[in-house]
């Protein structure tokens, strides 16, 4: 049944995913980042999760694969919790995740092929290295890069480098590919390259998305379910159209990129130059 355009999706955290977030609360110092969050993450579904700069979509994100722990509150991945886990045995968890950082976070003293090859020499022992070289062929073919493999990433555009990162996070073939704004500094061709390799990947390999991103183009594009964050809560919840159409005018005005009145009219304030401004001659 196609739910109601003005009704939320029920935010209890008891729903079926494949990571879920119960109650979660962080704070830093005296500021609550996150603020009682529950959440499922859908397995094979893209989620998205948008929201102004500093609402807490990072720390969010960084809460699935337990780079953060939380103050209060549980994180599961397939009904295990591992927000209390050892980092040894967090590791080992986190081989079914990909991570793609904002900024890519490619080691620039490493080639292409060693940079995809990073995640598998921590975890594993390469006892057959032909068969490594065929894995970085298959997944910078994945991201259509395969003959890339000796460069290195000063060599690369910025557009190169994210598909390079991201060749790297499916290295291990994980179930979750979380995405951290991957198309911060690209250009409009750029992000729907990797909006594209976003769809293709869940297509093609079935994994579960979690994408943090300002790019309502790309949201509207790859979203299954977007998640809306502000003052470290979820105020909306559900599918492109039922974003898109949200009644609240905190959705509406950042979906639309618009000023708030209460901003706007401060910077439409009229005023004076301050008496205090020195002028050229006060310095002859």
């Amino acid at each position: 049944m196609k739910q109601d355009s003005n009704q939320d999706r029920t935010q209890d955290g008891t729903n079926d995913g494949v990571i879920v977030l119960r109650d979660i609360t962080k704070r830093f110092g005296g500021k609550v980042v996150l603020d009682n969050v529950s959440l499922g993450i859908e397995k094979g579904k893209t989620t998205v999760v948008i929201g102004p700069s500093g609402c807490g979509k990072t720390v969010l994100i960084k809460h699935l694969i337990v780079l953060l722990r939380p103050n209060l509150g549980q994180v599961y991945y397939r009904d295990q919790r591992i927000d209390n886990l050892s980092e040894r045995k967090l590791n080992t968890i986190r081989t079914h995740y990909g991570f793609l950082f904002q900024g890519g976070a490619l080691f620039d003293s490493l080639s292409v092929t060693e940079n995809i090859i990073f995640p598998i020499r921590q975890h594993c022992e390469i006892t057959d290295w032909a068969q490594v070289e065929d894995l970085v062929k298959a997944k910078l073919a994945m991201v259509g890069l395969d003959g890339f493999q000796n460069s290195f990433p000063a060599n690369l555009s910025g557009g190169q480098r994210k598909r390079v990162a991201l060749a790297r996070a499916i290295a291990l073939n994980p179930e979750v590919i979380l995405y951290d704004e991957p198309t911060t500094g690209l250009d409009p061709i750029y992000s729907d390259v990797i909006s594209e390799l976003i769809l293709k990947l869940q297509r093609e390999l079935g994994v579960t998305s979690v994408v943090v991103t300002h790019d309502m183009t790309m949201a509207y594009k790859v979203a299954d379910r977007i998640i809306m964050l502000h003052n470290g809560k979820i105020i909306a919840d559900g599918d492109a159209d039922h974003i898109h159409n949200h009644p609240h005018p905190i959705v509406q005005q950042f979906i639309k990129g618009q000023v708030g009145e209460d901003d706007l009219a401060v910077l439409r304030m009229s005023g004076t130059a301050s008496q205090a401004q020195f002028l050229p001659r006060d310095f002859q």
